[in-house]
């Protein structure tokens, strides 16, 4: 009789100074997400890690990657582009935020409002979107998903390994401590 054989996830592509980060560079702890603009799990494990990041400001640092699942989501990827183009601007974080914030807002009408409420020209990145100028971005973090095991969103990472805990969070002060102390 044989045991099965159980494999870790773990991250496949190390974070750089290209992710979008949010928190401290030394931190112990570091939280990679791969999400979905439009995924509804996404939207709830939001203010989560929001709340995480406040209550472990000295600890904790998240990175964003993107995961839009299209097939699913008709807007996610739209979306996702959305994002880059701010972060191309300095605003990727003001953008993500109002991503979750209004997430049955991400058709292109209400989206071009939310580009232009953070402050940034709906024309100009509404014509790098339909150009598709950082399709390449969201596909990579895409890709680097699926070599690091991940098939639904969210999928987090603490400090290179996959969580398979909850995302409320309790679940997510437990893994940053757990990591933090480890």
């Amino acid at each position: 009789m044989s045991t099965p054989l159980q494999v870790t996830a773990r991250l496949r592509d190390p974070v750089t100074t290209e992710d979008h980060i949010r928190g401290p560079a030394d931190a112990a702890v570091t939280i990679v997400e791969y999400g979905d603009f439009q995924c509804q799990f996404c939207g709830a494990a939001y203010p989560n890690l929001h709340e995480l990041l406040r209550q472990r400001a000295d600890t904790v640092r998240l990175v964003y990657r993107y995961f839009p699942i299209a097939n699913v989501h008709p807007y996610a990827e739209r979306a996702a582009e959305t994002a880059e183009a701010a972060g191309a601007r300095g605003r990727f974080w003001e953008m993500h935020d109002w991503l979750y914030e209004h997430q049955d807002q991400l058709d292109p009408v209400h989206l071009s409002l939310g580009v232009e409420q953070v402050g940034l020209p709906p024309d100009e990145l509404n014509a790098e979107v339909e150009s598709r100028a950082h399709a390449d971005r969201v596909r990579r973090d895409f890709v680097g998903g699926i070599r690091s095991g991940v098939n639904g969103t969210p999928t987090l990472f603490v400090n290179g390994v996959r969580h398979d805990g909850g995302y409320d969070l309790p679940d997510l002060l437990a893994a940053a401590d757990a990591a933090a102390n480890a």
